[in-house]
């Protein structure tokens, strides 16, 4: 896999369909999980010790598509690949 390739999918139960509002919600506040999109697949990223503050490195909050602004990132897709990030479902709108 290269920097800019998701992650492969699991074999287990289909994948949960989030819409953006979904996404949105999932913003790291007291109570809610700390959700981000990249490339149609949803992550939880509520784990990550770069995402507890709820500002990724002074520059993302939780609850986005960041799809389009991975290109400049320092890292690629490998970054889903961390034990703290977990592959949730899918962006569908």
């Amino acid at each position: 896999m290269n920097k800019h390739e998701p992650a492969a999918s699991g074999p287990d139960l289909p994948p949960r369909r989030f819409r953006r509002a979904d996404l949105t919600r999932g913003d790291g506040s007291p109570g809610r999980p700390a959700y981000v999109a990249c490339a149609g697949v949803v992550y939880d990223v509520s784990d990550c010790p770069k995402w507890r503050t709820g500002l990724h490195e002074g520059q993302h909050f939780p609850g986005q598509d960041l799809t389009h602004e991975l290109p400049e990132a320092p890292h690629g897709f490998e970054v889903f690949d961390r034990p703290c990030v977990k592959r949730v479902g899918i962006l569908v709108d």
